[in-house]
C-alpha cells in the first residue's frame, strides 16, 4: 500500500502542500489521529530537494507542513544538525504571502510552552502564522531555505552522491541538469521535470526514517534534447490491462494532496463516516462535487475551511441540479448522478483552499456482517487512505498491506499508502474481541 499523485507549483515558485488533521462528527470519533496536548503538531509534511551543483555540498529546500494544535500563533522548524541553512523565506499556503520568521536557538524555543520539549543544542525556524490555528484546523507554511551539507552531499570520484536518511513521510529529489541515475536505495518513482532534470518521488509509510541514497553520473542530456515529451491519455497497448492513462501514471503520487479517513461504525448498521481532505488550487473553482457511489447512500454531508474553520454549506442534488446552479466545480458530472455539492468563495490566482468534507455514508454490499465475521469490501481511490475499525473488534485479514496502530480509545487504525496509479482494493476482516 502506498500511492500518490501530482500538482502544480504556484505562484513564487512554490510547492503547496496540504494538511490533515482527523477530526470527528461524533464525541466517538474525536479522539483520532493527531491529537495532542501541550505541545507542537503538525502533519501533512511534503519536501523537495533540488541538488545544486555537487561542488557547493548544497541543495535547496522546499518543505511544506501544516501546524494543527489549535490556537498556536507559531510554528517552529527545526534546523537539521551538520547543515548550514541560508537563503530562507517563508509564506502562508493559503494566500501565498510571505510571513514573519526568525531564527531562535533551542533554549529560546523552550520559552513557548508547546516547544518545552525542544532540543537545547537545535536551532530553529520560527515562524509567525497568518493566524492562529482554528479549533481543529490548520495553519498551512511553505518553508524555502538552502542547506549546506558535505556530509550529505557530495562526490565520490565522478559520481554525485546525495546520502540522507529523511523523516518526512513524502519527498522528491531533482538532480542536477545533465545527471542520470545509477542508484537509488529508496523504491521511488523516476520523473522528469519540465526542464529536463531528472528526479525521483516516494512516500515512505513505515516508522523511522528512509535511508535515501542516490547516485548519479554526468553523461545525461541537457538543454532542449533533454526535455520531455508531453503525457498523453493514451493507455497501456498491453491486453487485456487497461489502467489508467500515461498522464495519470507518470504524475508525482507523494505530492497527492488528497487523504481520506474511514470510521466504521458497527457492522449490523452497513454505515462508515468519513473525513475526505483536500486543497482547491484552481482559480475561479468555487465549489466541490463529490459524486455519490452507485450502491451507497451519503447522509449528514458537512464541510468547512481547515486554514480558517469557516462552516460550508453542503447540499445534496443531481448532476442536472448542479448544472444549473452554475457552481464551478471544475469538472463535469453526469446530469443522473448524485452529488454532494459545497460551494465556497472562489479561489483567487495564488491562493489556495484546504477543505475537510465529512458524510456517512450506507453501503450493505461494502460493509456488512457475515455471519461473525466483518467485512469492509472496498476500493479506495485515493493515494492515502486510513480505516478505523469500530470499538471492540480486532483485525483478523487484510489483502492489501496495511501500517496497524492503537487509537487512544482502543479502536484499531489501518493504514493504506497506495503508490500506485490504480486504486487499493481494500478487502479487511475483523471479529469481536474476547470481553474480559
Amino acid at each position: 500500500m502506498r500511492v500518490w499523485i501530482v500538482l502544480g507549483l504556484v505562484s513564487l515558485g512554490l510547492v503547496n502542500v496540504l494538511g490533515v488533521r482527523m477530526q470527528a462528527q461524533k464525541p466517538s470519533d474525536a479522539i483520532v489521529l493527531l491529537s495532542a496536548t501541550g505541545a507542537q503538531t503538525e502533519t501533512d509534511e511534503y519536501t523537495r530537494y533540488e541538488l545544486l551543483a555537487p561542488e557547493t555540498a548544497s541543495f535547496r529546500i522546499y518543505y511544506e507542513l501544516t501546524a494543527t494544535t489549535a490556537g498556536a500563533k507559531f510554528l517552529y522548524n527545526p534546523i537539521r544538525k551538520g547543515s548550514v541553512a541560508s537563503d530562507e523565506s517563508v509564506y502562508d499556503a493559503m494566500t501565498g504571502k510571505p510571513l514573519q520568521f526568525a531564527v531562535v536557538s533551542g533554549a529560546e524555543a523552550r520559552k513557548d510552552p508547546l516547544m518545552a520539549k525542544a532540543d537545547a543544542d537545535t536551532d530553529y525556524i520560527k515562524v509567525t502564522l497568518a493566524r492562529p490555528v482554528p479549533e481543529h484546523g490548520q495553519g498551512r507554511v511553505v518553508i524555502l531555505k538552502t542547506y549546506k551539507d558535505p556530509k550529505s552531499y557530495y562526490m565520490d570520484g565522478t559520481t554525485l552522491v546525495f546520502n540522507r536518511p529523511l523523516g518526512i513521510k513524502r519527498n522528491k529529489v531533482v538532480l542536477p541538469a545533465g545527471y542520470e541515475l545509477v542508484g537509488c536505495t529508496v523504491a521511488s518513482q523516476i520523473l522528469t521535470e519540465k526542464d529536463g532534470r531528472i528526479a525521483i518521488s516516494f512516500m515512505h509509510a513505515g516508522a523511522g526514517e528512509a535511508p535515501l541514497i542516490l547516485r548519479a553520473v554526468k553523461d545525461a542530456q541537457t538543454g532542449a534534447a533533454a526535455l520531455p515529451h508531453a503525457l498523453t491519455r493514451e493507455k497501456s497497448w498491453e491486453s487485456p490491462f487497461q489502467g489508467e492513462t500515461e498522464r495519470a501514471r507518470l504524475t508525482e503520487r507523494a505530492y497527492e494532496d488528497r487523504d481520506i479517513v474511514y470510521f466504521l461504525q458497527q457492522p449490523e448498521t452497513h454505515s462508515f463516516s468519513l473525513y475526505h481532505d483536500y486543497t482547491e488550487r484552481r482559480a475561479g473553482v468555487n465549489g466541490y462535487a463529490n459524486v455519490v457511489r452507485e450502491g451507497s447512500i451519503a447522509s449528514h454531508p458537512s464541510a468547512y475551511v481547515l486554514d480558517t474553520g469557516e462552516q460550508l454549506k453542503a447540499t445534496e442534488m443531481s448532476g442536472a441540479e448542479m448544472a444549473a446552479s452554475k457552481i464551478n466545480a471544475g469538472e463535469t458530472v453526469d446530469p443522473k448522478a448524485r452529488v454532494v455539492v459545497i460551494p465556497f468563495t472562489a479561489v483567487k490566482e495564488g491562493e489556495t483552499l484546504r477543505l475537510r468534507i465529512a458524510e456517512t455514508y450506507t453501503a450493505p454490499v461494502s460493509y456488512k456482517l457475515d455471519g461473525d465475521e466483518l467485512v469492509f469490501d472496498r476500493s479506495l481511490g485515493r493515494p492515502r487512505n486510513a480505516v478505523v475499525l469500530p470499538s471492540g473488534w480486532y483485525v483478523t485479514a487484510s489483502a492489501e498491506p496495511a501500517t496497524v496502530s492503537l487509537l487512544p480509545d482502543g479502536r484499531v487504525k489501518l493504514e493504506f499508502w497506495d503508490d500506485r496509479p490504480e486504486a487499493a482494493d481494500v478487502l479487511l476482516k475483523a471479529r469481536r474481541r474476547v470481553e474480559k
